[in-house]
């Protein structure tokens, strides 16, 4: 087992939390950039989750799972979102995609 397998964790597990940021960011604004990246997260993120499956699976795998891993971030990025920070937040606040509520609640 290589340090590569842990670099397929870590890439795993951004892929992972940049779509849950995207969906909580989209329930929170109701912006049609972040549906898109919420819809589309859903298929890098499997992409990401079978690369870390290969990178498991053996040596052999360990290169391609990297490589889907890096596709699936790469793919996730060329979405155009809207602008929803102005620059003064934490990175903490930006990370977790805290945002102001901007749908009204239905009654």
């Amino acid at each position: 087992m290589s340090y590569l397998l842990y670099v397929a964790y870590f890439g795993g597990a951004v892929v992972i939390l940049l779509w849950l940021r995207d969906a909580r960011i989209f329930f929170r604004t109701g912006l049609p950039g972040y549906r898109k990246a919420a819809y589309h997260g859903v298929l890098y993120g499997a992409l990401g989750t079978f690369g870390v499956l290969c990178a498991i699976a053996g040596d052999t795998f360990e290169l391609l799972g990297l490589g889907l891993i890096l596709a699936a971030l790469y793919l996730q990025g060329r979405i155009a979102r809207e602008k929803i920070w102005t620059g003064m937040e934490s990175t903490l606040v930006r990370l977790l995609g805290s945002a102001e509520r901007r749908v009204p609640d239905k009654k």
